[in-house]
């Protein structure tokens, strides 16, 4: 699965580098680190590229999907993720797949190893060799809350979204059995056009990234609580030890 990863890019050079529209606001002049999360946890607001009226677009969702069905929102803190295998079938991502598809950019993600003799688990850094940011398949939905009406008396909309996981590659096999798939550059026309219903195509789309892309390092368990933050959460920490 994928349950943290890292947001450091600010939104005016992630939009430059998807082609997308920027929807937030861009960071003050000067000021590099707005918005840096070196910790991004499910039910935050997370960046998102999508496509809509034809223009793509950068903005920030909910992370933890949201079915349009669902009588409460909460039910998102379960759908951080969605199995590749399953997107076609599965009544929670099945309308997404076929016609709301995303990126999710991320500068790295973190994933925890076991290590023998040891407790506790090794948490892991793993970003890409040439520091260019992931760009994560993932699904979004808008949820409609029936109960809380904006000024002009419409139900107020929630968008979010779901990290799409598959089968580790080579690098990522030693350190968990799922990592997120990872779409490069020439499959994201394909992927965001809401026009585009040829399933079995974009299926094929959902495969592990090459594993001479990733670079991976340890790190501290200080990433294993939410509450911290900060760039060096990602800064190689050695092997963890029971002591």
């Amino acid at each position: 699965m994928c349950g943290r990863y890292v947001s450091a890019t600010p939104p005016d050079q992630l939009a430059r580098y998807f082609g997308a529209e920027l929807m937030v606001e861009p960071p003050e002049e000067g000021d590099d680190k707005q918005a840096a999360n070196y910790n991004v946890a499910p039910t935050q607001g997370v960046y998102t590229v999508y496509e809509a009226e034809g223009i793509r677009r950068l903005d920030t969702f909910h992370w933890g999907l949201v079915p349009f069905w669902a009588k409460d929102p909460k039910i998102g803190s379960k759908m951080i993720n969605a199995r590749a295998e399953t997107i076609h079938e599965k009544n929670s991502y099945k309308r997404p797949f076929a016609k709301k598809r995303c990126i999710i950019p991320a500068d790295g993600f973190y994933e925890w190893k076991k290590v023998e003799g040891q407790k506790r688990k090794q948490p892991m850094y793993l970003t890409t060799i040439d520091g260019s940011p992931f760009a994560f398949a993932g699904l979004w939905e808008v949820w409609e809350d029936q109960n809380s009406l904006d000024d002009a008396g419409e139900p107020l909309e929630l968008y979010s979204v779901t990290i799409i996981t598959g089968e580790p590659n080579d690098k990522v096999a030693p350190v968990h059995d799922r990592m997120p798939v990872m779409l490069p550059p020439d499959t994201w026309d394909a992927w965001l056009d809401r026009n585009n219903h040829d399933l079995n195509a974009l299926q094929g789309f959902l495969v592990p990234a090459p594993a001479e892309l990733i670079r991976l390092h340890p790190v501290s368990t200080k990433v294993n609580n939410v509450g911290n933050n900060g760039p060096s959460l990602i800064e190689d920490a050695g092997p963890v030890t029971d002591e």
